[in-house]
């Protein structure tokens, strides 16, 4: 065995990674996660009380959810068993259930723990449910995935799910001081580098450890400064998956921050997707809906400007074209708002469902044929070009249907004139009857 480390230049007694030799020995020492794992959060009532439930840790990569499953089953006197939905299929999971079910009847409990859980299929997350109803095992499932959208119905009503936090900057200093306890030695950087270095993990203390222990190894004299950090360490491109759900919550960040009339936060939210990799197009075709949805007749403008931001990033392409959504989202958060022309449609389909295939009046009907003008088509219409002030003031709707506002105009930019306006002509409707 010593001749295989030394082939690959190592020893027997190599020393392990440094976020290895700072995992938590218990509970306490997990940093970030204090409104599960304290006294009163609820994972730190269950090891105090030596009784698991079945559970999802939901949260980013980490930010302890291994390391939490570990301490669980060293707290609670449970056997820890570990697979990855990555690596497993159904063979490893019978495996892992027989041993279970042996363990079970020596008197001992198993903590089952499955580590990115949301890539088993459904057919396969159906599988734990005999073993988790009759106490084989006690589950604890990690994923870096909404559980609503990921896992089956079936399996999280028998599980609770917590949702683990992204790492404060305060608890990754806390990770940062462990790793100088752990090397007798200050980090190689100075404070805006410290901060810098912080910034890159993104939340990560997995990967701030990793990154601490490649400036521990470089052995610089003086410490860096945030441009010589640059050099060393690569950032990490954001966390960003085009179709899952952190592509659904920024682009809801990004609409609700128009809706909101934040330009500021709206360009943070075109920034983030277009960082993480998001097709310019989907956010554009986006940008079209906000400007029909929420912005509608206040700002006519917004509809024509965000298909043009269409057609400029197809003739510009990335970074130029870019530019132009970075225009069409500050105009838009800028503009006076209204969505009444999008509640209109809605209450004006409900009534086209609700009132079936009825006939438009008949003075408003053509009438090319003879017989159609014996029936009395297109009779009495008032061509509304040869009324004073263009407007005649007639019925449009339906004979046997009432009159029906579906419009309603707000006070806002271009609208308050379209209000003025229709008041004035329902004034002429109302007098004409």
């Amino acid at each position: 065995m010593s001749d295989l480390f030394q082939a690959a230049g190592l020893t027997p007694h190599a020393p392990s990674p440094l976020a290895d030799r700072l995992r938590p020995q218990s509970l306490d020492e997990v940093v970030g996660q204090q409104h599960l794992l304290g006294p009163e959060g609820p994972i730190g009532r269950m090891a105090a009380a030596h009784r698991l439930a079945s559970m999802i840790l939901w949260g980013p990569p980490g930010t302890g959810k291994t390391t939490i499953a570990r301490l669980l089953a060293k707290a609670g006197g449970y056997e820890f068993q570990q697979i990855s939905a990555v690596f497993s299929g159904v063979a490893d999971l019978k495996k892992a259930f027989e041993q279970a079910r042996a363990r079970r009847m020596a008197g001992q409990s198993t903590l089952l723990f499955v580590d990115e859980i949301h890539r088993f299929n459904r057919a396969q997350q159906d599988g734990f449910l005999p073993f988790v109803e009759e106490g084989i095992v006690t589950l604890v499932g990690a994923t870096t995935e909404n559980p609503s959208f990921e896992l089956n119905g079936a399996l999280l009503s028998r599980c609770q799910v917590f949702v683990l936090k992204r790492l404060t900057e305060d608890s990754l200093e806390q990770l940062l001081q462990r790793a100088e306890a752990a090397e007798n030695r200050p980090l190689p950087v100075d404070a805006e580098a410290r901060s810098a270095l912080v910034a890159m993990a993104d939340g990560d203390g997995r990967y701030l450890l990793t990154l601490a222990e490649t400036l521990f190894s470089i052995g610089t004299d003086s410490p860096l400064n945030p441009t010589q950090l640059g050099q060393f360490l690569q950032k990490r491109r954001p966390a960003y998956d085009k179709d899952r759900e952190e592509h659904y919550n920024l682009i809801s960040a990004l609409h609700k921050s128009v809706r909101g009339s934040d330009p500021d936060a709206a360009l943070y939210w075109l920034a983030r997707m277009l960082e993480g990799g998001e097709d310019p197009l989907f956010i554009a075709r986006r940008l079209v809906r906000m400007a029909s949805e929420d912005i509608g007749a206040a700002d006519p403008l917004s509809l024509l400007l965000t298909t043009a931001a269409k057609d400029a990033y197809d003739f510009l392409g990335s970074p130029e074209g870019e530019l132009a959504l970075a225009q069409a989202v500050v105009h838009m958060a800028s503009a006076p708002k209204s969505n009444a022309v999008y509640v209109a449609y809605k209450a004006a389909r409900r009534a086209a469902k609700e009132t079936g295939s009825l006939m438009p009046p008949s003075h408003i009907l053509n009438a090319p044929t003879k017989l159609m003008k014996s029936l009395g088509y297109g009779d009495g219409y008032a061509y509304d070009h040869d009324v004073e002030g263009g407007v005649s003031g007639q019925n449009y709707f339906p004979d046997g249907m009432e009159r029906r506002r579906f419009y309603e105009p707000k006070p806002v930019g271009a609208e308050a004139k379209v209000r003025e306006r229709l008041e004035a002509w329902g004034k002429v409707r109302k007098d004409g009857k």
